[in-house]
């Protein structure tokens, strides 16, 4: 059916209205610690650890696309200047030491340029500085148990909410922390490995069954953070999301004292309640 200019042009103006509805949505899901439509970056940062990680991801890219330019063109070079045409005769030289030095000492100084960047931000990484508050985050099949031993002792089940957004990211019941605090997380297994990984913060630490590991962050923006189990656990692997809100101090304090009160009158802490919740 042939349409009229006015038509097409509402039609185009309705394409275009959609687009930066879903442009700004995945902008949004970003600044929000989630992922975003089409995203082909890291997850925006909310603590100095991802700041380095993307710092050194971005340099890391950029050297990787000079060698691959570099190399690129020494092979065109190759296929222009020694093919059969231009060398009817081909020529016999059996090497060449300055080359043979070249190629063995360059890659040795890129991968030391590597490496050193990669060791201090591991090193950063792994140094745990002196804690604001502890959280240990137990993994089960298929959610996560956090206590906050600094806090009263209180612990609480974390399962997806299928009623919340976003999907398969939202949960009942959050962890929840301050803002510009050093947060330590001790992790366990409570029955096979998991992993606690929450992208925005930088963060990736198994939890394993009888051992128990440690990673930190600190939050530099208030707000929702959500990232998943990373380790392959079992049938509901991709159903125990991890959601971590951000708080100002004084909204934190508030909220252990609710929590006490809710989370303490259960010593079998939420599980049941969580499970209803989640259906």
């Amino acid at each position: 059916m042939k349409m009229s200019k006015g038509q097409i042009g509402r039609r185009l103006l309705g394409w275009a209205v959609v687009a930066t509805a879903m442009g700004a949505c995945g902008k949004a899901s970003a600044e929000l610690g989630q992922p975003a439509p089409w995203e082909y970056k890291l997850q925006g940062s909310a603590s100095p650890v991802m700041d380095n990680i993307t710092s050194f991801h971005n340099w890391l890219s950029v050297l990787i696309i000079v060698i691959t330019l570099f190399v690129l063109g020494l092979l065109v070079a190759v296929v222009i200047k020694f093919n059969a045409k231009a060398n009817p005769v081909p020529s016999r030289t059996t090497h060449n030491t300055l080359i043979e030095v070249a190629w063995t000492l360059i890659p040795v100084l890129i991968l030391v340029t590597i490496a050193v960047p990669s060791f201090r931000l591991l090193f950063e990484e792994l140094d745990i500085p002196k804690a604001d508050l502890t959280i240990k985050a137990t993994g089960k099949q298929w959610y996560w148990t956090y206590a906050y031993p600094d806090n009263g002792k209180f612990e609480f089940d974390s399962l997806l909410a299928e009623n919340k957004q976003p999907r398969l990211l939202g949960v009942d019941n959050e962890m929840v922390v301050p803002v510009n605090k050093i947060i330590r997380i001790e992790t366990t297994g409570a029955d096979v490995i998991h992993s606690f990984a929450v992208p925005a913060f930088g963060i990736k630490i198994d939890a394993i069954p009888g051992r128990l590991n440690e990673t930190w962050f600190k939050a530099t923006k208030t707000g929702m953070f959500y990232g998943q189990c990373s380790e392959l656990c079992g049938k509901d692997h991709a159903f125990m999301p991890i959601a971590v809100r951000v708080v100002s101090d004084q909204d934190f304090a508030a909220w252990v004292e609710d929590a006490k009160k809710k989370f303490a009158a259960n010593p079998e802490n939420s599980f049941a309640s969580a499970g209803t919740a989640a259906q």
